[in-house]
């Protein structure tokens, strides 16, 4: 995917660089069909309105896909790569060969409408986007979208552009490392998909002015020390004198947590 820097014509779009998304496929009424719901980010309880989700509000109101983040056994075909407005990575719209039925997937980069996507426990050829046990992938492989326990969902590097490197395999553990570098030990047995996540440019835009952010749905973060007393207990005039803790008080700094450590 590629990256566009749009014209000073005004201040708003002086240093606005956005993805290139006329290689995605827009939305027909043959993918309108199988969304989820819509949703709207508001961050506050939808029960007495209180605020559970901080600088959430506002924002646009998208469709959102239903990805398939299971490990049930498909044998599908790439249709088309699709912009998802709920996750940075794109998603590929897919065709089950076997039960006749569409569904949305996480996209892995250098994949395109027409490739064969299968995910199966057992796979005796591997290529880029197909999923299956790590006992199946070879050392030194680069993969996605981790399983980290038995019969749950996709839950670790889904971020776009991220990858993990299986760094050692056992006959029942293996080691994976991680985008942050951290290495965890796992089974053989959960489920990981081959390649990089899509969208690798993610990282490289620059929104421009807060007013996109905005329609994302993202409001100010404003400075405790910029609030008043009754806000925030660095509120005043006081220019700081105090350590730095959160809004009801807790230290921040220091390495203080309120759940003990286990011991190793």
């Amino acid at each position: 995917m590629k990256l566009k820097k749009l014209n000073p014509i005004t201040n708003g779009s002086r240093h606005v660089i956005r993805l290139q998304k006329n290689l995605l496929a827009k939305n027909s009424r043959l993918v309108r069909s199988i969304f989820k719901k819509k949703q709207k980010r508001n961050g506050r309880s939808s029960t007495d309105g209180h605020i559970t989700s901080w600088h959430k509000g506002a924002g646009v109101k998208g469709l959102y896909k239903n990805v398939n983040f299971s490990n049930s056994k498909t044998n599908s075909v790439v249709i088309s790569t699709c912009y998802d407005p709920y996750r940075n990575g794109f998603v590929n719209f897919n065709f089950e060969l076997n039960t006749k039925k569409f569904f949305f997937d996480a996209a892995t980069n250098s994949s395109f409408p027409g490739s064969l996507i299968k995910n199966s426990p057992d796979i005796n050829e591997l290529k880029l986007g197909y999923r299956t046990k790590i006992k199946n992938i070879p050392a030194g492989s680069v993969i996605h979208s981790l399983t980290i326990s038995d019969n749950l969902k996709t839950q670790y590097i889904r971020s776009a552009g991220t990858f993990g490197q299986i760094v050692q395999r056992g006959l029942t553990k293996a080691k994976i490392k991680l985008p942050s570098k951290k290495i965890i030990e796992i089974s053989v047995n959960n489920y990981a998909t081959i390649g990089v996540m899509s969208n690798l440019v993610d990282n490289q835009r620059y929104v421009g002015k807060a007013g996109t952010n905005r329609l994302l749905g993202k409001r100010p973060t404003v400075r405790g020390i910029a609030m008043n007393p009754v806000d925030h207990p660095h509120g005043g005039r006081s220019n700081g004198g105090m350590p730095s803790v959160t809004p009801w008080g807790l230290p921040t700094k220091c390495g203080f947590y309120l759940r003990k450590k286990k011991n190793k």
